[in-house]
């Protein structure tokens, strides 16, 4: 075990510890007024998260291959007890009560199906229509399930990565154009069956202005702080769009407008910075892996956290529609941050593996 440890990649170990520092920092300037306990809250998620973590990274990846179906089979069945047993918060059924944690079964399932699939490509190519076939119903099972909760956001998200995934596979740029034609086609059917607050959302991203009290409060009042915080912010705990509580869900899916406003445009980029460093780092051990699953395996992370950062933060400042996607390591939740230290440790794993390979063994070598 402590010689696995002492292979752990330095440079991800650090990105990773910079934004554990800058989420907690920012969370509590989201919350300090009146939800203190929210913040400890977050610590004790972490400390789980990091548990996970370091577990996850002395599993060898042939387990991890093995484990692929009864994850993803665990989450398609938490899934279906959710309109049974679920919490109802804030007007969707999305969680299960768990007593020490309030689980949400569609943040495991991204990570299962991102498993899954990596498994099924490992040995297939996605060009082959008895391999794409069987990948398109493992994605559109949970997809259906997810967004009958309702949950459009987790939905795409889930789709978008499948497809990177996919396409990573060998899938042919023709049937991509096909899809994404269909795709086209099906919107006024997706439309009309999309919930009234969904359409109000699109609505509000269209013509916030429309609405400025009701559906597009959100748009405006998270533009108010990412305008207002200027290239050095206002100063840490002087926003006045988080400390006088204008901002909607400032701890969660708005709480870059939070660190925005306070921090500015030096704190944001900062922010930015450190994703850009954490997707490059998990794609450069993806092109070092030692096997096609370790490798299919970071590229479906790095696709999640890719799609998480760009959804929410193009949400926060008006470019996309809001949706409820939680923006990663910075947002509270406890769910969210387990399953995504848990991706990174499959990260680590990969690179631990990978080093062990001898040189001539590893990828780009002849003699591979």
């Amino acid at each position: 075990m402590i010689e696995h440890l002492r292979k752990l990649d330095g440079l991800l170990l650090l990105i990773m510890a910079s934004l554990a520092v800058l989420g907690m920092i920012t969370l509590y300037a989201a919350v300090h007024q009146g939800g203190i306990d929210l913040w400890q809250r977050q610590m004790m998620h972490w400390s789980i998260a990091i548990s996970v973590f370091l577990a996850i990274c002395l599993i060898p990846l042939r387990v991890m291959a093995l484990l692929s179906w009864p994850a993803y089979l665990s989450a398609l069945l938490a899934l279906l007890l959710v309109p049974l047993f679920g919490d109802v918060q804030m007007g969707a059924r999305r969680w299960l009560d768990l007593g020490v944690i309030n689980f949400q079964p569609s943040e495991l399932m991204k990570w299962a199906l991102m498993l899954l699939l990596a498994h099924w490509f490992a040995s297939r190519d996605a060009a082959s229509m008895k391999s794409l076939l069987p990948a398109m119903i493992f994605a559109l099972l949970p997809a259906v399930l997810i967004v009958m909760q309702p949950d459009l956001g987790t939905t795409l998200l889930l789709l978008f990565s499948a497809i990177v995934m996919i396409f990573s596979a060998g899938l042919p740029w023709k049937w991509a154009a096909y899809g994404v034609l269909s795709s086209l086609i099906s919107l006024p059917v997706l439309w009309h069956n999309m919930h009234t607050y969904q359409k109000q959302r699109v609505l509000s991203f269209l013509h916030p202005e429309a609405d400025p009290l009701g559906a597009g409060y959100h748009v405006i009042q998270s533009n108010i702080a990412i305008g207002s915080g200027g290239l050095f912010g206002k100063g840490y705990l002087h926003g006045t769009q988080a400390r006088l509580h204008f901002l909607p869900e400032q701890h969660t899916d708005f709480i870059f407008a939070v660190l925005a406003e306070e921090g500015g445009l030096i704190a944001s980029g900062l922010l930015l910075t450190l994703y850009a460093l954490l997707i490059a780092r998990i794609i450069s051990i993806s092109m070092h892996a030692s096997t096609r699953f370790g490798a299919m395996l970071c590229i479906g992370i790095s696709a999640i956290f890719t799609l998480y950062i760009l959804i929410n933060i193009g949400m926060v400042s008006g470019v996309l529609p809001v949706v409820g996607v939680p923006l990663p390591f910075i947002s509270y939740g406890g769910s969210a941050l387990i399953t995504m230290l848990a991706a990174l440790g499959m990260v680590m794993r990969v690179s631990i593996e990978s080093r062990d390979k001898l040189p001539w063994q590893r990828p780009g070598s002849p003699f591979a």
